[in-house]
């Protein structure tokens, strides 16, 4: 019997369809069964997770503290669920996601490895048409997209990669068994947030590691570590007064916001408070020093000069060093990673940095990867360039609104809003 058909007596019509098994998918499916809405929904993964059932590569994991990256909507879960880490790893909170899946008995309403292939809106009926990529169609009143920013794998198209005789993975898409990179000569090209997670830890595994960068990253130490059991008991003890912190906080952390300006003190002072959030680790660092790193330009550029002296520090050979200080933008205003010893694996003799901004790229051989300079030979690339972020997993699914229009047409010089998230004239607006 064919998927097809096993999927026969499934409805054709219903209230709503949901698209995504992550966070979004599963409170959405939650939320439509509490309201007594039929539904369908649909993930072209295996199982539950999103973003954290496919990025399994070395080190992947959260940069928000676990005990607020979590479902805050019923008080069973949270009481039901411990954390083992201040900040939890893709193996822990794909744990979390399975056992909330479980305890509300969420599964059921997936169909699992059904990609949507399209999403028709019909204005005379008021209905959409959704099609998978095995031919079925189910139609319903309501759309959900819950995809997520970061799920579609952008990887470049570099000259010559299908020549290539050796490995090759991106970090969004992590072979569920693993890499074995043992005896192996790794190459690594990018140096964004899922890159600055996985080298440290490649390059213990990998005969030899090449990381090619094109722009220096700001990161500041994650400061991780295991929560005692007395912590965790007062975690959950005191979740909802950290909720409310967290509701009321412009980036949803639960820290406590300076209220002081980095001019208000002297260098001296700045030094100091600088120092001890650095060895707190995490985003208090940046957002919990000075109220104004933010908005006022001079007083980002103490806390910039201060990241830049402490790759100094880390970086044994000033030349790599120089390679790896980011300069000619603000700190923050690209994401800012949080690191284990990231800086520090440039000291390993079994790592090398080469800058694409000297030696670009220029193709993918069969034995490796070449740049202006020389040819890197290699077993394995890891592509670690990021994803077709934010609009790309919605234009991908196939959308056609009013008029037959794509949501990649609507879209073609980018969504446009103001003072707000909705585009009244969307095809996805009904």
């Amino acid at each position: 019997m064919s998927v097809k058909e096993e999927r026969g007596s499934r409805a054709a019509r219903v209230d709503a369809v949901v698209i995504g098994a992550g966070f979004a998918g599963l409170y959405m499916v939650h939320r439509l069964r509490e309201m007594g809405l039929s539904l369908r929904a649909f993930e072209r993964g295996g199982g539950v997770g999103g973003t954290w059932y496919w990025n399994r590569y070395p080190g992947a994991g959260s940069d928000s503290e676990s005990w607020v990256y979590s479902y805050s909507f019923s008080d069973e879960l949270v009481q039901g669920w411990q954390w083992s880490r201040r900040f939890p790893g893709q193996a822990e909170i794909l744990r979390y996601l399975e056992y909330v899946a479980d305890k509300l008995d969420l599964k059921p309403a997936f169909d699992f490895d059904t990609a949507v292939t399209g999403a028709t809106y019909d204005e005379q009926r008021a209905l959409w048409t959704v099609e998978t990529e095995i031919g079925e169609r189910v139609e319903a009143g309501y759309l959900i997209t819950a995809v997520g920013c970061l799920s579609s794998a952008q990887v470049p198209a570099i000259p010559g990669r299908d020549s290539f005789e050796g490995e090759q993975h991106h970090t969004g898409a992590w072979p569920h068994a693993g890499v074995d990179f043992s005896g192996k000569r790794v190459g690594v090209i990018g140096t964004g947030s899922s890159a600055i997670q996985a080298i440290p830890i490649i390059a213990r595994q990998a005969a030899h590691l090449t990381v090619f960068q094109r722009t220096p990253q700001f990161s500041v130490p994650n400061g991780n570590r295991d929560l005692s059991p007395e912590e965790q008991a007062r975690l959950r003890r005191d979740i909802r007064q950290i909720r409310e912190t967290c509701k009321w906080s412009s980036i949803g952390q639960p820290y406590d916001f300076s209220s002081v300006g980095a001019f208000d003190v002297d260098a001296e002072e700045r030094q100091r408070q600088y120092e001890a959030n650095w060895q707190k680790g995490g985003f208090e660092w940046m957002f919990g020093s000075y109220k104004d790193l933010l908005v006022d330009e001079a007083a980002n550029a103490t806390a910039a000069d201060f990241v830049r002296q402490k790759i100094r520090e880390a970086v044994r050979d000033p030349a790599v060093a120089r390679k790896l200080i980011p300069q000619g933008y603000p700190i923050a205003t690209k994401r800012l990673p949080l690191d284990a010893g990231y800086f520090e694996t440039y000291n390993r003799d079994n790592v090398v940095l080469v800058d694409l901004r000297e030696t670009p790229i220029q193709e993918i051989v069969a034995q490796g990867l070449r740049t202006s300079e020389k040819i890197y030979p290699l077993d394995i690339i890891v592509f670690a360039t990021g994803f077709d972020a934010l609009t790309g997993p919605l234009t991908r699914l196939g959308i056609r609104g009013r008029g037959g229009v794509t949501l990649g047409e609507k879209w073609a010089a980018g969504p446009r809003t103001y003072l707000g998230s909705r585009l009244p004239t969307s095809p996805t607006c009904s």
